[in-house]
């Protein structure tokens, strides 16, 4: 049974949920603990590591997408306080998201002549322009937009700026109680990006991935490296608890975690 959900996602990036909405969701799932772990963004309603409300226990978390040189990862950040350099650092993307969402923008309306209803402000991502896109008069639905013009080989995709995976693992180790990588094999070479938690704290060891993958491998990198296991959702929407720890992960979760409080 999930209590802890490690991996959720707000307004404040591309999830569905606003904050204040997030207790309600977690009461619904019987989840007793929720990460609040936005792409690239610390929320700015959330001023501890740990909060509590509603009876739910949330934690500040950060997601921050690195690279490694052949790919990019993301990392997972946890007990997130906004100090300086992190701070700082998350302002410059957002910027920079800003700056890539007009240009994919302005690619796809001048490529389907069409208008998009796309909000510029910090934490926009390419989910919103997909959902811009299946709004507008334009024949596709939101995977159809990242599947023909906006996903990473798209004629209208643009890359973003992200540090490099020393930088980011150290903005995050000075900021954060907890330091992890995020759902392994969503990459093309997972073993490669296991080979990076030599260097971190945590992996995600549950997520919902919606296919087979090699537990094995990751239960060699979790007692290889002395990892702690995490789990979550990746919810976008309002359900949560498809993945996460139960009880006794939590326990071992939450003695490893450095909250700072």
């Amino acid at each position: 049974m999930v209590v802890a959900d490690l991996h959720v996602h707000t307004t404040n990036s591309d999830g569905a949920m606003e904050l204040d909405e997030v207790p309600a969701a977690a009461r619904r799932a019987g989840v007793d603990v929720v990460a609040v772990t936005d792409h690239d963004r610390l929320h700015p309603d959330l001023h501890t590591p740990v909060t509590h409300a509603d009876g739910v226990t949330l934690l500040h978390g950060i997601e921050l997408r690195v690279d490694v040189g052949p790919f990019r990862v993301d990392l997972l950040g946890y007990g997130a306080r906004p100090t300086g350099p992190l701070a700082e650092a998350v302002d410059r993307l957002q910027r920079n998201r800003i700056e890539r969402a007009r240009e994919i923008t302005e690619c796809v309306e001048a490529r389907l002549d069409v208008s998009l209803d796309v909000e510029f402000t910090e934490g926009v991502g390419r989910p919103h322009i997909a959902r811009a896109i299946e709004a507008s008069e334009a024949d596709l639905d939101y995977g159809d937009a990242f599947e023909e013009l906006i996903g990473n080989d798209g004629p209208c995709y643009v890359p973003r700026e992200v540090p490099d995976f020393e930088t980011g693992v150290d903005l995050l180790s000075e900021s954060c109680g907890l330091v992890g990588l995020a759902h392994p094999f969503r990459y093309d070479d997972p073993e490669a990006a296991l080979e990076l938690c030599a260097d971190l704290d945590a992996v995600e060891r549950f997520y919902p991935y919606g296919r087979e993958v090699d537990e094995a491998l990751l239960d060699r990198a979790v007692a290889d490296h002395g990892l702690v296991r995490t789990g979550g959702s990746d919810a976008h929407d309002d359900v949560l608890g498809k993945a996460g720890l139960d009880r006794d992960d939590y326990r071992r979760f939450r003695d490893a975690v450095d909250l700072g409080v």
